[in-house]
């Protein structure tokens, strides 16, 4: 099943902007702003109450101050979960990153859900090659298809080793921003949800790479709804769908990447799900990632 009501997400005690991730992150923004940490943790509790409040099951773990976890906040870069049991750990790019993964989280996971298997990935840092997590890899849980842009973040070594492990096929290609750097990860620029897909088309400049992603999510029954590369650098790619505990389909954003929706786009998206949306500003510009990227959804089997 593609969405889930059951999301973890890790509350920041020490958020700020991260040098470790600025050189191949620009959707990061050096910040003078006073109180980066006080900010994000109203803006991250506000959003937690935003999807309590429409009936999502909300998972928070506390951070801590010691590791320096500055970007913990993004907790789908270093684990997921699937509905086999399974869990995948993955190697992360920046050194201050690596101590996100927690065993700790795992455990206490397991007091309400199965957890069958947990495959690390980490031991490939060693070699200099990552991948983020749903960060990099925008999964079709459905149709079990990867969707993945590369970049330095993004090896298609250790895609094809998750592929095999996880049983999903890969779809992979190049995406750059306006001024043609690699973009670092596939969910910035692309959601998919269990009957649509929002995508950043100009964020691919080779035309087969194009047309084989087109041909691929319209081969899986999905509608497609085109975003622009400056609604892309609003954030209006890095989307979630899930659903509550009644079963309605939500669309989880950022309030600046509702903002930039047209109205048709907006129309179109409503079909699909409700689409619920709060204020992440500084946690947008200090760390670059938006509301997908606070959630790690859950698809363990429940105890």
């Amino acid at each position: 099943m593609q969405t889930t009501n059951h999301i973890l997400m890790v509350r920041p005690v020490d958020f700020k902007f991260n040098e470790q991730t600025a050189g191949n992150n620009k959707f990061q923004q050096a910040s003078e702003q006073e109180d980066v940490q006080r900010k994000a943790l109203t803006e991250f509790d506000n959003f937690v109450n935003l999807l309590t409040a429409n009936d999502v099951d909300v998972t928070v773990i506390n951070d801590t101050l010691s590791p320096e976890t500055p970007d913990s906040i993004f907790p789908n870069n270093w684990v997921s979960f699937h509905h086999d049991g399974q869990v995948f750990l993955y190697p992360m790019f920046s050194e201050n990153r690596r101590a996100e993964r927690r065993s700790d989280i795992l455990d206490l996971l397991k007091d309400n859900f199965i957890i069958n298997n947990i495959t690390d990935l980490s031991s490939y840092e060693a070699k200099g090659i990552y991948l983020e997590g749903t960060g990099s890899l925008v999964l079709d849980r459905d149709n079990k298809i990867a969707y993945a842009c590369l970049s330095l973040r993004t090896d298609e070594k250790i895609l094809q080793d998750f592929c095999a492990r996880a049983g999903y096929s890969s779809v992979t290609f190049n995406a750059t921003d306006a001024d043609g750097f690699p973009i670092y990860h596939t969910n910035v620029m692309m959601c998919i949800g269990d009957l649509f897909a929002v995508i950043c088309l100009n964020s691919i400049p080779d035309a087969a790479d194009q047309r084989k992603v087109i041909k691929q999510l319209r081969d899986n029954g999905k509608e497609i709804i085109p975003i622009s590369l400056d609604q892309m650098n609003r954030f209006a790619g890095n989307m979630l769908q899930v659903e509550n505990k009644n079963g309605k389909r939500l669309l989880i954003m950022s309030e600046q990447a509702y903002l930039c929706l047209n109205k048709e786009q907006i129309k179109t998206l409503e079909k699909y799900s409700q689409l619920i949306y709060s204020p992440l500003y500084t946690i947008e510009k200090n760390g670059g990632g938006s509301a997908r990227c606070m959630l790690a959804e859950i698809h363990l089997p429940e105890l």
